[in-house]
C-alpha cells in the first residue's frame, strides 16, 4: 500500500511531488521549508521557520498514522544551500517508521 499526503503547498502542484509518501510502515517526508501553509507566510527568523517546518512534518506524519516522534533519521542536512526563494532559511527532510517511538528494538 502506498499513501500520499499533500499539505496544500503550491510547490507540491508546481513541482509534482507529495509532502509525504507512506509505504507499509515507512514514511518519507520531502524537503519542508518554513512556510505557514495556512497563510502562505514565511517568517523572517530561522527559528520561526524551523517551528513551521516541524509542525508541517508532524501534520503530514499524523495523516498517515505516525508522528514526529517516529522519525528515524533526517534524510538531508545542509549547511549552505540555495533555496527556491531568498527568504527560505531552512529545509528538512525526514524518514519515519510508524511505531518507532514506542519500539524497544
Amino acid at each position: 500500500m502506498v499513501q500520499r499526503v499533500s499539505t496544500g503547498s503550491p510547490f507540491e502542484a508546481t513541482f509534482g511531488y507529495s509532502r509525504a509518501v507512506r509505504h507499509e510502515d515507512t514514511v518519507y517526508v520531502s524537503g519542508t521549508t518554513g512556510y505557514d501553509y495556512a497563510t502562505m507566510i514565511m517568517p523572517e527568523s530561522v527559528g520561526e521557520q524551523a517551528k513551521n517546518v516541524l509542525a508541517t512534518i508532524d501534520k503530514a506524519l499524523k495523516e498517515v498514522g505516525s508522528s514526529i516522534e517516529d522519525t528515524v533519521r533526517p534524510a538531508a542536512s545542509m549547511l549552505i544551500v540555495q533555496m527556491i526563494e531568498v527568504g527560505m532559511k531552512i529545509e528538512i527532510e525526514v524518514t519515519a517508521r510508524i511505531g518507532a517511538a514506542t519500539s524497544h528494538s
